[in-house]
C-alpha cells in the first residue's frame, strides 16, 4: 500500500511539475511573443489550388444539369454564405455551413460521407436580389489594372471541400435571373 502511494504521489509531483513548466513557457511565450508560426501555409493551398484547378473544369454544370442533379440520391446542395443570409435567402433544400465554419468535424458531422455528390453555388450565381446574393467583385481600381476583379465563394469553398477529401464535387456555372422559376428558394424573405 504505502508503494502504491508512493507511486501516486510520484506521478502527481511530475504532473503539477508538468503544468508548472507549460504555465511558465505559456506566459513566457506572453510576455516575450515567441510563439509557434501560425497554422497556415501559403505553399501548402497554392499546392492544392493547382491539383483542383483542372478537376474543378471538368465540374461546372449549367442550371438544368445542377436542378437535375439535385434530385438524385446521395447529393446535397450546400450553401455556404454566412448563416444571416442563408436563413433570409437559399435555394429550396439546400444545408447551410457557412465557409468561416469549415473544419473537418464540422463537415464530416454535416456529411458523413465523403463520397456523396456535393453541388455548390454563391452569390455571383444569381442576379436580382443585391442584398441576399451581392456580387463578389472589386471595382475597377489601379490595384487590379484598372479591370473588375470577381471575387465569388465557390471557388475557395471548392478548394477547401476538395481539400478536406470531399471530391464528388460540381459547381454551378451560371448567372441565373433570382425570376427564373426552375429555381425555388426558400427562407425568411420568400
Amino acid at each position: 500500500m504505502n508503494q502504491k502511494l508512493s507511486v501516486l504521489a510520484l506521478s502527481l509531483s511530475a504532473l503539477c511539475a508538468i503544468i508548472v513548466i507549460y504555465s511558465c513557457n505559456k506566459s513566457n511565450a506572453a510576455e516575450t511573443g515567441n510563439y509557434p508560426k501560425a497554422l497556415a501555409n501559403y505553399g501548402d493551398f497554392k499546392g492544392l489550388v493547382s491539383q483542383v484547378e483542372q478537376y474543378r473544369q471538368q465540374r461546372l454544370v449549367s442550371l438544368n444539369d445542377f436542378l437535375k442533379m439535385q434530385k438524385e440520391p446521395n447529393t446535397v446542395v450546400l450553401d455556404t454564405r454566412s448563416a444571416n443570409r442563408y436563413t433570409a435567402r437559399h435555394m429550396k433544400g439546400a444545408i447551410s455551413l457557412p465557409f468561416t465554419d469549415f473544419t473537418q468535424t464540422n463537415l464530416a458531422r454535416l456529411i458523413p460521407d465523403a463520397n456523396t455528390r456535393i453541388l455548390i453555388y454563391c452569390n455571383n450565381n444569381f442576379m436580382g436580389d443585391q442584398v441576399n446574393f451581392a456580387t463578389k467583385t472589386a471595382a475597377p481600381s489601379a490595384a487590379n489594372n484598372h479591370t473588375p476583379l470577381t471575387l465569388a465563394l465557390n471557388i475557395p469553398t471548392y478548394i477547401n471541400l476538395y481539400g478536406y477529401g470531399y471530391k464528388n464535387i460540381y459547381e454551378l456555372d451560371e448567372l441565373v435571373n433570382m425570376s427564373d422559376n426552375r429555381v425555388q428558394f426558400e427562407g425568411t424573405v420568400n
